[in-house]
């Protein structure tokens, strides 16, 4: 990705917790720019609320990300109900 986006790491993250939210962030931005693996996609998702559990806390996440880059965590992993292999988004 050449795009670069400042995202809001917490002072308490280990260099693992940084990596997950990432992995994240690099597989929603994928899900737009060619499509992404459901299940990575999801596993991904998974290893993000590990690291942010706080729901209030997610969503402050996701507003900061779709600030940047136009895109929904929420949103895209809405997506993951409607397909059993590959999520993609045809703008």
């Amino acid at each position: 990705m050449t795009e670069q986006y400042q995202l809001p790491i917490d002072g308490n993250w280990n260099q693992d917790d940084i990596i997950a939210v990432s992995n994240l962030v690099d597989a929603v931005l994928q899900v737009y720019e060619g499509g992404c693996d459901r299940d990575f996609l999801i596993g991904a998702h998974q290893r993000f609320c590990n690291v942010i559990p706080s729901k209030s806390e997610q969503k402050a996440f996701d507003r900061d990300f779709e600030q940047q880059t136009g895109r929904s965590i929420y949103q895209t992993m809405k997506l993951t109900q409607g397909t059993n292999k590959r999520v993609l988004v045809n703008e």
